[in-house]
This record gives structure tokens, sequence and C-alpha cells, in this order.
């Protein structure tokens, strides 16, 4: 097949790369220019995917993959195009923000042809194909939905970093707006993928057709939006432990040795471009889903909520040096979307402290490029709060961060024993440990 990938990030590219290496060819289309003259050069424009630079080598090459910034270029004649353009979240307002998207499929539109498979795999609010995307093709391309071309919305379920891996491992979930088009779907991603077994599921891994774009639309919504609820549920159980003398750990550990029970662990920020926005995106379609909307909040206010309990714990912050331990929304990504250190580091500034940010996959110059104060292990700090769990921190100890008062773990991811002697809060625990 002829198969077309919009938006080369750190999805897109890799399934671009996905198709071609089950024997398809390949072309990625762009705006950036900078990451177009990468994958033609056989370059990852980015770092930390797995076996993406050592595919790149081999494909790029043997004339399998190739990336334009020319929908003209790209589209006509191809079998299938999918897009995976981001749709991003008005911080203010909450609303979906749709604008890379609509250019990407009026570009698409403008040079659709006859025949092609069309398939959204961006997290879109339910409906959002059949009443938006739809229209647009149609308009721009003069040509018919269900007759001339098929859109289908089969939504990514990968993680960055292990997005091979995922695309075998996890059912590749697919809605049309026709019959005919959940079976062009259906035959279009059992040539492009390869599952793993899974004996735990109820039916074989591999292409599953729930029906309609709606369906599929709010499975994904479902998928992400239950972790936040299930992370603002741990979240409250912390703080209520915290302030009854309570080891949330002990309690979860419990709790989960049964099978009707998995709960999450609490933390200080939930981060990425999923987690914290996908719940936002649910509830533009379902204003009333009040659980939603209180898990987010909750999740939200952890930041606020422990920098406060350390200004507590030391009866002033003003003055003080704090360092944030960790940039990235999670350990060991090189990520900061959505990361917790932008509402630590202002709930610490807003109290008078004086704050640096440190991070082991980050340059002193990288962490200035995002607006902080870069800091270096051995330097003096008053107060220290760890926002991610890299690994490096793990075996982190107060001799580290000399004349540190009190570390705030956001995590519990630090050595209890390395901190015997200085003040120590954990999230989901009582006082100091």
């Amino acid at each position: 097949m002829r198969i077309v990938v919009v938006a080369l990030g750190k999805i897109g590219l890799p399934l671009a790369v996905q198709f071609a290496d089950s024997g398809h060819d390949v072309i990625g289309v762009d705006v950036n220019q900078g990451t177009v003259d990468a994958v033609n050069a056989g370059v990852e424009p980015f770092p930390g995917e797995a076996h993406l630079q050592e595919k790149l080598t081999e494909l790029i090459p043997a004339g399998r993959l190739r990336a334009t910034t020319d929908y003209a270029d790209a589209v006509p004649g191809a079998d299938a195009v999918v897009l995976v353009a981001p749709v991003f979240v008005d911080e203010q307002t909450g609303e979906p923000d749709f604008r890379y998207m609509d250019a990407a499929t009026n570009s698409l539109a403008a040079h659709l042809t006859p025949g092609t498979l069309v398939s959204y795999e961006t997290t879109l609010p339910v409906g959002t194909t059949r009443t938006r995307f739809t229209p647009m093709l149609e308009a721009g391309s003069g040509l018919t939905q269900g007759a001339d071309f098929h859109v289908v919305y089969s939504p990514e379920r990968v993680l960055t970093g292990r997005v091979f891996a995922d695309l075998r491992k996890y059912p590749k979930l697919i809605g049309a707006l026709s019959e005919e088009g959940n079976r062009r779907a259906r035959e279009f991603y059992e040539a492009v993928l390869q599952f793993d077994e899974r004996p735990d599921l109820p039916r074989p891994n591999g292409v599953w057709d729930l029906g309609t774009t709606e369906a599929s639309e709010m499975a994904k919504l479902a998928e992400t939006t239950y972790r936040d609820v299930n992370i603002g549920l741990a979240n409250q159980f912390g703080l209520f432990a915290a302030a009854h003398g309570i080891d949330v750990y002990k309690v979860i550990e419990a709790c989960n040795s049964q099978p009707y029970s998995h709960i999450h662990r609490p933390g200080i920020a939930v981060g990425g471009h999923c987690i914290p926005v996908y719940p936002r995106l649910y509830l533009s379609t379902d204003p009333d889903a009040d659980i939603v909307r209180t898990a987010r909040e909750l999740n939200a206010s952890m930041p606020e909520r422990l920098v406060a309990r350390a200004e507590t714990t030391l009866g002033s912050l003003a003055g003080l040096t704090a360092v944030v331990l960790g940039a990235a929304y999670r350990g060991g990504v090189k990520e900061t979307a959505f990361s917790g250190v932008f509402p630590t580091v202002e709930a610490l500034k807003t109290r008078g402290a004086e704050v640096r940010v440190h991070d082991p996959l980050y340059t002193d110059d990288e962490l200035r490029a995002l607006g902080f104060e870069p800091y270096e292990l051995g330097e003096p700090a008053d107060i220290a709060v760890l926002q991610t769990d890299h690994a490096d921190y793990r075996t982190l100890a107060p001799s580290q961060i000399p004349g540190v008062k009190l570390l705030v773990d956001g995590r519990a991811a630090t050595d209890a024993g390395l901190w015997a002697g200085t003040p120590r809060i954990v999230v989901g625990t009582a006082g100091q440990v």
C-alpha cells in the first residue's frame, strides 16, 4: 500500500516507521522542515524512542519511507492517510483547541482522491470525527464519505519510549462511519500491525471493531480518564491518611491484594500530553461528569497542597533557596508537557522562595530555555521538592544538597534510610519521617 502519515511527532513518526517496516511505501507529512530534513537523512529528530533510529537507518536508504512538507506530493493516490496532528486544550476555558488538526484536515481535503481510507488517531472529543472533520473533508475535496472515501477513528494507545512494543501489545480499536469503512479499516490495520498473543484478553488480540467512530473515540477518552480519576482517588486517600497518621502505601498494597481493587499511587502531579488533557476533552462533551471534574481539580491542586505543607513545617519559605528535583513530567522521559514542575515552582515563588530546578536529563541551557534557573547537586539549598521519579533520585542523600532542612518527596521515591535525621515529608504519609 501507499500510506501517508500526517504529523511526524513522537507518535506519528514511529507509526510511519511501523507501516514501512511492515512492507509498505510510506510518506510522512510535517509542517516542520527541520523534522522532514532529519527524517530524510535517516536521523531521529527526537531522542528516547526505542528502536526508532535503527529502523530509520534501514528504511530510509531502502526507499520505503520519506518525508515532505507538501500535501500535494504525498496525498493524491494514497490508499490510506493516518492523521496524528495534535489537539490541545485551552488552559483558561478547558475547551478543545483544534487549530492544528483543522489545518491538517483542510490540507488533506484539498488533495484527497477517491478510494482513500482516512484514519484519525489523535484523541478527540466524542462525535468530532463525524460532525467536525468528515464535513471538512467532504467540503474541501468535493468527495462523499462512504462513496468516494472512508473515514475511521482509531485511537493511538501507546506510550512514548515504547511505541513499537505497545503497538504489538494492545488491541487496535477501530470505529468507522459505515460498515464498508470498518471493513477497510480492519484490512488496513491488519496489514500494518502485528500483535502479541494475549491470553488474558476476552478475545484474541488484534483489530477490535467497536462499530462507530463515537464508540472508538469514547474508548480512548474513557481509558485515560479512568487513570486520572483513579489517581485523584489515590490522592484523596493520601491526603486523609497523612492527616490521620496512616501510611497510605500500606493501605493501597493491602487493597490491591485482591482482584477487585486497583488503586493507583498518589503523587505531586499528573503530567504529560494525555492524562491531564483527555479528561477535559471528555468534559467538553459531558459537562455533567462531576466525578471527572473533581478528580482533575484535585490532581491539579497537589503541588500547591504539598508546598503549603512544607511552609507549615518550616514556618516560612521566604528567602529560602528551594530546589525542585525533576523538570520532566515522569521519570526517565525527557518531556515537560503539563509537568508538575511549573505549578510547583510557582507555588514556591509565591511564598518568597528562590527556586532552582535540577533534572539529570536536561542541560543547564535547556532548563534556562524552560524558564528555570538550573541547580547542580552539591550546591547548598534549604528545601528540596522531588517532583519527578527519576531513577537517579532513588539514591539521593542529604549530603548531595548541603544545608537542606526539609525534603518534600512528591513521589515516595527516596530512601528513608538515607534521609534519617533530616525532616522528610512524603506524599500520602503523616508528618515528618
